[in-house]
């Protein structure tokens, strides 16, 4: 499968490098190649400057956010939240055109400093403002409401731990859920749909909880697990 990854930063990288293990062909869209390749790394986030990453992955083909939809079957929108819908607009109507967006952001505000705040809330959420912008697209929300580490690779937490999806296509939660469980290893029973894509508003919101047990467990590695009577 040809997948764009929309954003260059760890979460893409994170998914770049699961996906190309895979098998699949991988680009990475970005507004400013040039710029892009300039990034310097982050050592406290074990990240290299980009240059050296893209480097060390000569199959990943790094493109404008355009070219990369134009290219893929499958979107993969990991850009800050903030940012989606500009990244998405630079992308003209037909490459959107029934594809598949995994829309994995939260809009989180950072204008005031940690914790940061939801820039929508309450009666919206970004994934409903992606499918509003852009009807033709077929936007299923997933995997937002865990580390990237985790979203890859779920063996990372022991036991029974759950993955949400939103949308309002069936067909393409059952296409999203499938590739979770092919090419994550999520299995089946841990995928709870949600039902259509306002019920995006419910993962959004657990961000505000989920970075507060960040830092009360001093660690990003954990997830929710739903019990059932």
């Amino acid at each position: 499968m040809t997948i764009a990854i929309l954003c260059t930063g760890m979460v893409g990288q994170t998914f770049a490098n699961t996906l190309v293990a895979k098998g699949h062909t991988i680009f990475m869209g970005t507004r400013h190649v040039a710029d892009t390749l300039k990034k310097p790394g982050n050592p406290a986030m074990n990240l290299p400057p980009f240059a050296d990453w893209v480097a060390a992955h000569p199959t990943v083909q790094l493109t404008s956010f355009a070219e990369a939809a134009a290219a893929a079957d499958l979107l993969i929108n990991v850009t800050a939240g903030t940012a989606s819908v500009a990244a998405l607009e630079t992308i003209s109507e037909q490459n959107l055109a029934g594809k598949i967006l995994i829309d994995v952001a939260n809009p989180l505000d950072f204008s005031k400093g940690m914790p940061p705040t939801l820039s929508i809330v309450n009666n919206d959420s970004l994934g409903e403002t992606i499918q509003r912008q852009f009807p033709d697209l077929k936007v299923v929300k997933t995997l937002n409401t865990m580390n990237c580490f985790v979203m890859v690779n779920p063996a990372l937490i022991s036991g029974p731990h759950n993955v949400f999806v939103s949308g309002n296509d069936a067909a393409a939660k059952q296409m999203v859920s499938m590739f979770l469980t092919e090419q994550f290893g999520w299995t089946p029973a841990s995928i709870i749909d949600l039902g259509d894509i306002t019920t995006a508003r419910g993962t959004e919101q657990l961000l505000p909880i989920w970075i507060r047990l960040w830092g009360a467990l001093q660690t990003p590695m954990f997830n929710f697990a739903i019990t059932r009577a």
